[in-house]
Order: C-alpha cells, then structure tokens, then sequence
C-alpha cells in the first residue's frame, strides 16, 4: 500500500522504490531530459555543478556495461542507462561535489518515479570504473559516481521497510532518544 505524505513531493519521495526489472519501452528524449534536467537543478557548493552524465541508450553498449557488474541482468534489462560522473576539472572540495552529486542522483531517481519509470541506483559497478570509463571512451577528468538503470517497470508490488525514527534520531546529543 503506497504511503501518503502531504504533499505530491513527500509522496513522491515515500512512495520510490528501486526498480530492477524493466519492459522493453524505450525511454524517451522528452522523459531523459526531464530525469536530466532534474539531476542538473540539485544542489551544489558553490553552485559548481560538478556532475556530468553520459545517457546510454544502444543496446550493444548496454551489453558491454553488463558485463562490469554482478548486476548484469538488470543492466541488460534497462533500455537507458546513465552514468553519473564527477567532473574533477570543475571539483573544489572532493566530499562536499560527492554529495552535490548524491544530491543530483536523488532528484535524477524522483524524476523517474514521477515519470512513472523506475530505476536503480547501482554502486557496485564502481568496482569496474576502469573498464566502464573505457566502454564510455570518456574524459579521465571523469570519476564514476554511479549508473542509473531506468525502464518501464515490469508491473509487480515492490515495498521496502525503514527503521522507526527513535532508532534514528536523537535528540540533542547522542544517547537521548528521539520521542515523537
């Protein structure tokens, strides 16, 4: 049962799921640009917009990304692909542009949601950066951040489960537990 908010933004962010299995509807320009638009209006330092992304949409490519990661079915699943970078021409604090970055990713992954796509944000595939970056024939200005694996989600119920507030927060040091 999805969980309300109170607003289309809060319900927006409660109701996203990682998403790993995909139809084969392609993704459109109109929906990449929007889930695009979306990374490039997160928040940085300094507004320096460290981000850059490389959409991959042809499949034989997509095989090859596969191929890096333990996640090969959803990433030859997925009909876009984008791979998130750090640009390390334009960085002025490396923790502070990975979170502007993390940032970019959210808002990349909510743009999906309210699209009515799904994706998953896979990590692991960092492990491969060498040869991803080598497949991508990208800039070695770039750091591997992330790639995003976006469709159509097969229809299926995906839930998740979170840990209650008070295990969480605490209230004003660490110890005092948080009381709604």
């Amino acid at each position: 049962m999805p969980v309300t908010g109170e607003s289309k933004v809060i319900d927006t962010i409660l109701n996203r799921r990682s998403v790993r299995e995909f139809t084969d509807r392609p993704v459109s320009k109109d929906e990449i640009n929007t889930i695009l638009n979306a990374g490039r209006w997160a928040p940085s330092g300094l507004n320096n917009q460290p981000w850059r992304f490389i959409v991959v949409r042809e499949k034989g490519t997509i095989m090859q990304l596969s191929e890096c990661t333990h996640y090969t079915k959803v990433v030859a699943g997925a009909p876009l692909l984008i791979a998130v970078y750090l640009n390390t021409e334009n960085s002025y604090s490396h923790t502070k542009d990975v979170q502007a970055i993390g940032a970019a990713i959210q808002n990349m992954l909510l743009a999906c949601c309210e699209l009515g796509l799904g994706a998953v944000w896979l990590g692991e595939i960092l492990k491969q950066n060498e040869k991803v970056n080598s497949i991508l024939e990208c800039s070695s200005k770039l750091e591997l951040m992330a790639v995003l694996a976006i469709g159509e989600p097969v229809p299926k119920e995906r839930t998740s489960t979170r840990k209650a507030l008070s295990e969480l927060v605490f209230e004003d040091r660490y110890g005092q537990k948080w009381d709604k």
